[in-house]
């Protein structure tokens, strides 16, 4: 049996959107405070007995949401050209976080990333290997 550590961190952001090719009120303008959580995963502590610091993926997490908070998301790449659904912005933020895994320890893999709009619902995004 091999030990799998779990990192997860969290950053919230505050922004507007409509969703695109949606028959209902959320193809109208409507705004969220929108909760994202990442989380890591690995078998090899480093020398600290930790597999990654959090304030070392809740950097990386606040640095992807940055552009999105106070803005209408609509008019911020990706989502001039794709509807701001909470599962494409999963999987943006997935994709974005996956290209920093560089800069955490070697051997650290993104499990998953997940969106909520409200506290009532919640998106993960994961890719299997």
């Amino acid at each position: 049996m091999s030990e799998v550590y779990e990192i997860r961190a969290s950053a919230h952001f505050d922004a507007a959107h409509r969703l695109l090719d949606y028959d209902g009120p959320c193809a109208r303008m409507h705004g969220h405070s929108f909760r994202v959580e990442a989380a890591v995963a690995g078998s090899r502590l480093g020398p600290q007995h930790l597999l990654v610091d959090f304030l070392d993926l809740r950097r990386l997490l606040e640095e992807v949401v940055a552009p999105f908070d106070h803005n209408c998301l609509n008019e911020v790449s990706p989502f001039t050209q794709v509807s701001p659904t909470s599962e494409n912005i999963a999987r943006h933020i997935y994709h974005m976080l996956a290209e920093m895994m560089p800069r955490l320890p070697q051997g650290i893999r993104l499990a998953w990333v997940s969106v909520s709009e409200s506290p009532d619902t919640k998106v993960v995004y994961r890719e299997d290997a």
